[in-house]
């Protein structure tokens, strides 16, 4: 018989005991004599009968499942971000299930009516819809949700994020300070919140240094990969006026951004300096270690999950809803160092 097809009643039948006993020795297991115990953990093995734990949920009405939805899996901030969060899952007794939209709001309200149907425990997501529609449809399903790398736009549910406006300004203050007066912003798709933030916060450092705005010269890509930093330094490189510094979106366009600049032979830092934003693992060890400004990926998984647990495992209706905004932190390495 194969393994998908046995059901308790078949293990009930091989063993010579009713299908509640058998529910006894997978749920209750003192309950039940050692003997009798033994002959139906035997027909378990014998049939290779296995539980079907979605089926349990269903009838307790508290799933074990929590669902991570990120924008790109391939982004190694958001692997340390799922992290942080299957930490404090697994601390609760909980396990996460990670899904990828890709950055395309068709993906996300796929995956989040497969979470509805399948009665997740909550949600943690980056919103890759910058409408909101998704979510007010996910609302109606009572699920509790966290935003994660985003601000919450009202009191409607919680959010861990960090503050990308002085993330950026970070970075611009420190090119500023180096002596740059041509700083090229190597962007992402524009409908993201933090591609905006980060732009809104290097203009900030620009105001903050008397300069003009056009000082930022804002290089836009369809993506935040290794590809599209390439891309955008071929852009880069065919301006008449090239600037002098590059702050990038990401790391992952800031190694793009690297090769496409030793490729040409532009010397880094020399002729191009580069900061990249997450502080991923790669980013210091690349031929160039790269600034970067860093975010707090482990930690900002693990208390974007505490929150969804305390929501979910309480009284929903009088649950206070959090809005943590975590500090960015330059971390300053070859590729941008200060100007002599």
């Amino acid at each position: 018989m194969a393994a998908q097809s046995v059901g308790i009643k078949d293990v009930a039948r091989a063993a010579g005991v009713s299908v509640g006993t058998v529910s006894n020795v997978i749920n209750r297991p003192d309950a039940v004599a050692v003997e009798t115990r033994a002959r139906v953990q035997s027909a378990i093995e014998r049939l290779g009968y296995v539980r079907s734990e979605s089926a349990r949920q269903l009838r307790a009405g508290r799933s074990r499942i929590v669902a991570l939805l990120v924008l790109d899996m391939g982004n190694p901030f958001f692997v340390d971000v799922a992290r942080g969060a299957e930490r404090a899952a697994r601390a609760a007794g909980m396990r996460v299930m990670v899904c990828n939209s890709a950055q395309s709001p068709e993906e996300e309200a796929e995956y989040l009516s497969l979470f509805a149907e399948q009665r997740v425990r909550g949600v943690l997501l980056t919103p890759a819809d910058a409408t909101g529609r998704n979510l007010d449809a996910f609302r109606r399903h009572g699920i509790p949700f966290v935003l994660v790398d985003r601000v919450a736009a009202d009191a409607a549910e919680c959010s861990v994020s960090v503050d990308d406006v002085a993330g950026g300004a970070l970075a611009v203050r420190h090119l500023v300070a180096a002596g740059h007066r041509s700083i090229a912003y190597i962007s992402g798709p524009p409908h993201l919140q933090q591609i905006r933030d980060r732009r809104e916060g290097a203009l900030r450092a620009l105001a903050e240094a008397g300069l003009e705005p056009e000082t930022l010269r804002e290089i836009p890509t369809e993506s935040l990969d290794v590809p599209a930093g390439r891309d955008a330094g071929a852009r880069l490189l065919g301006l008449a006026d090239r600037p002098t510094a590059a702050f990038c979106a990401n790391d992952l366009l800031a190694l793009g951004l690297l090769q496409s600049m030793f490729a040409a032979g532009v010397a880094v830092p020399r002729d191009m300096a580069i900061v990249g934003y997450d502080d991923i693992e790669f980013a210091a060890a690349a031929t160039v270690p790269l600034t970067s400004v860093r975010q707090p990926a482990v930690r900002m998984g693990m208390l974007a999950a505490e929150l969804l647990l305390q929501e979910s495992g309480g009284d929903m209706a009088d649950h206070r809803h959090e809005h943590i905004v975590l500090q960015p932190e330059l971390v300053v390495r070859d590729s941008s160092p200060p100007r002599r």
